[in-house]
């Protein structure tokens, strides 16, 4: 934890903490608020309260920009992955999004080192060959030899120990000026494999995939470094099983080649001056999706409700300076976040006072969940920075104030609130659930269908506007222009920097508590990890 930041804050008791939040007073509006007033004009009207920024930020609103995103997927290829077109058209969208409401923008540019592994087969057959790249562990190069196969079982796929044991090379000739070990999945890490093969001579490797069901293709997701912890010194390269049997063919050819070349990808910031320039509220979501899939849910949900709210911000003055954040290649490893506060001064990281992070906010199959600050059903992974218990606060205390039944979502740090609690900063959040299987518990408290993903097309083809709840998303939305709204105007509770009351008052009633049906085990969290011993 960021000592700095601990000695910076003022401690909050008790008693002060429950006297400010009874002096913060709000007529509560009801959840099933879908628009604004007949005659109300959003555009125009400082929506400076609570009442008035909820009665403009809709479920409605937020579905336009769905659905341009769901038409910029359309027009490319299907998806808005980091560093495809679609991806850039998303960017654009938001920027100009944005400018038209008024907000200062500005693009953060981060490295995205790309891999661009190629197997070209010379002879049997002059063809290009299916290729993979591992996350990590692999050296540059190109190496042009001989194939020689390593102990592979083509007849029964997915039984073999190729390249496991030294002496799988023993009697297979590497002393050539350019050899390539061909070496088939199964039994042991990759990482040994490649090791094993750079030990007996080889100038690079090709890992073809084992042949078993479900193991058929180029492998993805996967690392070389595991037992062997640190990196080959030869380009180390997978392939498909049909593709290793054609390279294991007599006399065969080849050239191998393992590079990195660097796509630079962007974050969108957007921000809106306060009266205090050194405390800052920030709440962001990624903006990328995964290449099968156009996101609408992952993450066009959370990406489209700041949308939503920062257009009907456009007139606010708030007393703390507030920043949105679109994070680009978060499906990659949360690039983008990550870069962007490694980039911050230690100034700049002191000025942010909390961030809060949207990461599927409308699953079809919902539950409504609030990052755990206070570890009442998950033991955190990570360290919980100080000021995040009161963020999960907020939060409880609104969903309470509507009748809306909310559980916990793990602390896990897997989203792109990661970077900002390693750098010590106050994070929460909201989550509607991934790929966990709702229980038959949570379908009689939330509705929706026991036994499937809470939602039921993440990472997937058929992640479109067909893949969202209305309901998740209004009831959503809310929860989070309020957080922003509130925290505009003072983070007293959170890092001890007094603000100003909101105008027109914010009381929320004591939390109703979460439902507790993850205590027996689950999910709870959307990750995003690599395979570390996939061999």
């Amino acid at each position: 934890m960021n000592r700095s930041r601990i000695s910076a804050r003022r401690v909050v008791g008790p008693t002060a903490a429950g006297a400010t939040a009874l002096a913060l007073a709000l007529a509560l509006v009801p959840v099933t608020a879908a628009s604004a007033a007949p005659g109300v004009s959003c555009d125009k009207r400082n929506n400076n309260t609570v009442a008035k920024l909820l009665e403009c930020v809709t479920a409605e609103g937020a579905l336009e920009h769905l659905e341009a995103f769901q038409q910029i997927a359309d027009a490319n290829g299907g998806n808005r992955a980091a560093d495809t077109a679609g991806y850039e058209a998303s960017v654009d969208y938001v920027v100009e999004t944005l400018e038209a409401a008024g907000w200062e923008v500005s693009i953060d540019e981060f490295d995205y080192l790309v891999p661009i592994p190629t197997v070209h087969q010379h002879a049997p057959t002059d063809v290009v060959r299916a290729a993979g790249y591992f996350v990590e562990g692999s050296a540059e190069g190109a190496v042009a030899g001989a194939v020689i196969p390593v102990d592979l079982a083509i007849a029964t796929p997915g039984g073999g120990t190729s390249g496991c044991e030294a002496a799988d090379f023993t009697g297979l000739d590497f002393s050539g000026p350019a050899d390539i070990a061909l070496i088939q999945r199964g039994a042991c890490e990759f990482g040994i494999k490649a090791r094993n093969a750079q030990n007996a001579g080889a100038e690079a490797v090709v890992i073809m995939n084992s042949g078993s069901p479900g193991n058929e293709g180029v492998i993805s997701n996967v690392t070389l470094i595991g037992a062997n912890p640190t990196a080959l010194d030869i380009p180390v390269i997978n392939t498909s099983f049909d593709s290793g049997v054609a390279l294991a063919q007599p006399g065969s050819t080849a050239t191998v080649s393992m590079f990195v070349e660097n796509h630079p990808q962007e974050n969108v910031i957007a921000e809106l001056p306060g009266r205090n320039p050194h405390n800052v509220v920030m709440a962001g979501a990624h903006l990328d999706s995964v290449p099968a899939g156009p996101g609408i849910n992952d993450n066009g949900s959370g990406s489209a409700a700041l949308l939503d709210i920062a257009e009907s911000m456009r007139k606010v003055k708030p007393q703390n300076t507030v920043r949105f954040a679109w994070w680009g290649a978060e499906e990659v490893g949360l690039l983008g976040s990550a870069a962007y506060v490694e980039g911050l001064s230690e100034a700049e990281r002191e000025r942010i006072a909390l961030y809060l992070n949207f990461d599927m906010v409308a699953s079809p199959n919902y539950v409504f969940m609030v990052y755990d600050g206070d570890e009442s059903t998950w033991e955190a992974p990570v360290v919980v920075p100080e000021g995040s218990i009161e963020i999960e606060d907020l939060f409880e205390r609104y969903f309470t104030s509507v009748g809306v039944p909310y559980d916990d979502a793990e602390f896990s740090g897997r989203s792109d609130y990661e970077a900002f609690i390693l750098a010590g900063i106050p994070a929460g959040g909201l989550f509607t659930g991934a790929e966990d299987e709702k229980t038959a518990e949570q379908a009689a408290i939330w509705g929706g269908a026991a036994g499937a993903w809470l939602d039921p097309c993440y990472h997937q083809a058929c992640d479109t506007l067909a893949n969202i709840s209305m309901e998740a998303l209004d009831v959503n939305a809310d929860a989070i222009a309020l957080a922003v709204l509130a925290y505009g105007y003072s983070t007293e509770l959170v890092n001890g920097v007094i603000g100003v009351d909101v105008p027109g008052g914010l009381r929320l009633p004591e939390p109703a508590g979460p439902e507790g049906t993850w205590a027996s085990g689950g999910g709870g969290y959307h990750g995003h990890d690599h395979t570390p011993d996939a061999g």
